[in-house]
């Protein structure tokens, strides 16, 4: 009868400290992409190069994306790390152009806005008594069908499936956001220990990370309008 609470504490550390871990890394990824974004931006010989490398540097980001969603378990937590700052910096140098297609203004309203629903998403799926895991394959159809949607949009530039892609992929990174937050709790309670754990913890990282910046290029692209 005594162990129980002691058990259930120490269970509650390793999912709190789990998941600080998560959020660090991603945070971290965060700051980086930003301080990169603005530093670019603020250079113009820089941000003229990216500009003209901006196709390879995408395409750099899928193959990272990639690389670390399916091999991570395969490789150490520090290349993990590494590889994850190495996608947060070559974010940053793409998101430089935001800064000249949308004023300063716009731009810290939508990472506000982002910043608020993503923590209000996380908390709900860090609470919430449901489980989520069935809505998985939900979510990977939803994806790819708003891909669909965008490349779609690419030929007709229509201004009404503009709002609509871009409502729908806001609702569905702020659902994604709750059902990976759950899922990395589950984890967390599964015991992950070690170097496993911080492995995990990147690769959740690089997951809530997406969300994030998916989530804010949504927003943006709704309350944010071009430069005059």
């Amino acid at each position: 009868m005594q162990s129980y609470p002691t058990t259930k504490l120490q269970t509650e550390n390793v999912v709190r400290t789990f998941m600080a871990r998560t959020y660090s890394w991603m945070t971290a990824g965060l700051a980086l992409t930003a301080g990169v974004a603005y530093f670019t931006a603020q250079n113009e010989t820089l941000a003229m190069q990216v500009m003209g490398l901006r196709l390879p540097l995408m395409l750099a980001q899928l193959a990272l994306v990639f690389v670390l969603a399916g091999l991570v378990q395969r490789m150490s937590s520090a290349l993990a790390g590494v590889l994850f700052m190495v996608y947060a910096v070559l974010t940053g140098l793409t998101f430089s152009a935001l800064l000249f297609a949308y004023s300063p203004a716009a731009v810290i309203s939508a990472f506000a806005t982002t910043a608020g629903t993503f923590a209000v998403m996380s908390i709900i799926g860090f609470t919430i008594k449901r489980d989520l895991s069935a809505m998985g394959r939900f979510f990977l159809f939803a994806i790819i069908g708003l891909f669909i949607a965008m490349i779609v949009n690419l030929f007709f530039a229509s201004g009404t499936l503009t709002l609509i892609i871009s409502v729908v992929g806001v609702l569905l990174f702020a659902g994604l956001t709750a059902y990976d937050t759950q899922m990395l709790r589950n984890m967390a309670l599964s015991g992950v220990t070690g170097e496993m754990a911080e492995r995990a913890a990147i690769n959740g990282a690089l997951s809530l990370y997406l969300n994030f910046i998916n989530m804010f290029l949504f927003i943006l692209r709704l309350t944010g309008g071009s430069r005059d």
